[in-house]
């Protein structure tokens, strides 16, 4: 506007020198007339020149407004954070799905005798792998503190939330209600985050880094970390009702410890803890034909650390985790109370990258279970493995990962539908798993993979523990034993007994899915 308000000015004297001068022209003044008429014609066209930008230029954007008493909402277009009230709050999550075929085993792979019942052949499914929702904040309390929270949930995509009812567990927890995942409130300063709530443990998470399978089907908690092969991974679980702290980093190191109070009344945890409603561990009572009691697994207080060592090209942690007073009573027919003992598991770790395409994992676990050495016979919890890993990559957005995982034998076997039990079983395990995978872009993802335990004569680890939603184990299909009103004493009122686990097994299987995320 002002430089139109110049431009007139400017005409105002042009034309009113062009007025003078034309009263007494002559051949000096007509050669000035006409160098200012040129003036003047340069001038008007610099003028609608300038209307036409001020006629076309778009008006300013409005100013946001909030009614009175609500709080401003912004929203970062990098990410999907919003700022409300000025703190930060922050939406994420993943979203993974895949197509899946996958064999329980070639029946000629179950050489210790026995068939199972059913289909253990090869069986296409979608599965809904690690998928989850959250969001998570701070709250400043002041220049140097803040409190931290976070809610998170799975998403079971290609499934309808509810309880388990399967026939490799009974399980009353939703996972796909709210806040069923990490979930917390807590303090964070300049010494560290303090938090409460439920979460991964450290002994957990200090290995994460080096699984470039999570959720797949070549998952390394098949074999790290699962004590007996089972779908559930004893030392590679979430917690609830728990508390746990997290340095700060202090130059390459960085330090986490975690607590989980028992909250069992009774003296072998083979109650329900307080404010739960699943036995500690996983599944309810009386799960997979086993009785009425937390028997199978159910633990008391644990606890959880984490030393971390992360500079450059390297990454070295060492972790450990105690699990108090673990019933397994169920694994004896007499239910000898002397098989409540404590559990534990350390395991040292370490991820290097040999260039900046090439990514080599390596760990070693131990697990001990400290049952008298009468009970040694029957003990499938004592034992060593390893994992190794390498990622190669292939372009700026695809790369090739290969994974071996070996678990080696067990001082004792409380016995399968097919094996015998007893001392020094012969149930090592390998498993091998390569998988491909595409960045379509910075939040999306395609992969393809293949995996495959092998488990000798004793053994029973399976393919997909660990997070996915379909898990291919050893149980077949024999329907769960339970309550028949229809047959009168002294007959046993009770019909069927499944499920069977067939130790032995081939597991394999292929997949091949897409992954969001955000």
């Amino acid at each position: 506007m002002k430089k139109l308000i110049a431009f007139a000015f400017a005409c105002v004297f042009v034309l009113g020198t062009s007025g003078i001068a034309n009263a007494d022209p002559d051949a000096a003044t007509q050669a000035k007339i006409d160098a200012l008429q040129a003036q003047l014609d340069a001038v008007k066209a610099q003028l609608d020149v300038l209307k036409a930008q001020q006629f076309l230029a778009p008006a300013p954007a409005p100013v946001a407004t909030n009614p009175p008493g609500t709080v401003p909402v912004r929203v970062k277009t990098d990410s999907a954070t919003f700022l409300i009230g000025g703190e930060q709050v922050t939406v994420y999550g993943n979203l993974d799905l895949s197509l899946d075929d996958t064999t329980k085993g070639l029946a000629k792979s179950y050489t210790l005798g026995g068939s199972p019942v059913g289909d253990v052949g090869y069986l296409s499914a979608v599965s809904t792998n690690l998928s989850y929702i959250g969001v998570r904040g701070t709250h400043k309390l002041g220049p140097l503190s803040g409190l931290v929270y976070q809610l998170e949930t799975q998403i079971d995509v290609s499934a309808t939330s509810g309880t388990a009812n399967t026939n490799s567990n009974n399980d009353t927890v939703v996972k796909g209600g709210l806040t069923s995942r990490n979930s917390f409130i807590g303090i964070a300063n300049k010494s560290g985050t303090y938090r409460i709530g439920k979460t991964d443990a450290p002994y957990k998470t200090s290995t994460a880094r080096m699984n470039p399978f999570s959720g797949e089907l070549g998952d390394y908690a098949v074999v790290m970390g699962n004590t007996g092969g089972d779908n559930r991974v004893e030392f590679g679980t979430r917690f609830d009702h728990a508390a746990w702290y997290d340095s700060p980093r202090m130059g390459p190191w960085t330090f986490s410890a975690f607590f989980s109070p028992g909250q069992n009344r009774s003296f072998d945890d083979g109650n329900i803890s307080a404010g739960e409603s699943s036995c500690a561990g996983g599944n309810v009572p009386g799960s997979g034909a086993l009785p009425p009691q937390c028997n199978d697994g159910a633990f008391g207080s644990a606890f959880s650390t984490a030393l971390v060592y992360d500079h450059g090209p390297v990454y070295l942690t060492g972790a450990y985790e105690l699990h108090k007073k673990v019933n397994r009573t169920s694994d004896l027919a007499d239910l000898d109370p002397n098989d409540v003992v404590d559990e534990q598991a350390w395991k040292l770790g370490g991820q290097f990258r040999l260039a900046k395409a090439t990514t080599v994992d390596a760990i070693y676990e131990n697990m001990t279970r400290f049952v008298p050495q009468y009970l040694e016979y029957q003990n499938e919890r004592t034992r060593d493995g390893f994992w190794l890993a390498l990622t190669q990559r292939l372009t700026p957005k695809s790369d090739i990962n290969f994974g071996w995982a070996r678990a080696n034998p067990t001082p004792g076997d409380p016995g399968q539908h097919n094996t015998p039990g007893g001392a020094n079983p012969d149930n090592m395990a390998n498993m091998y798993t390569i998988a491909y995978k595409h960045a379509i872009d910075k939040h999306v993802s395609w992969y393809a993979d293949w995996a495959m335990t092998l488990n000798h004569p004793a053994a029973h680890y399976d393919l997909g523990a660990g997070g996915r939603g379909i898990t291919t184990d050893c149980h077949d299909a024999t329907p769960l034993s339970a309550f028949d009103p229809t047959i009168a004493p002294p007959a046993q009122p009770v019909s069927y007994s499944g499920p069977h686990c067939f130790a032995g097994g081939r597991l394999e299987g292929f997949s091949t899915g897409l992954k969001l995320t955000f």
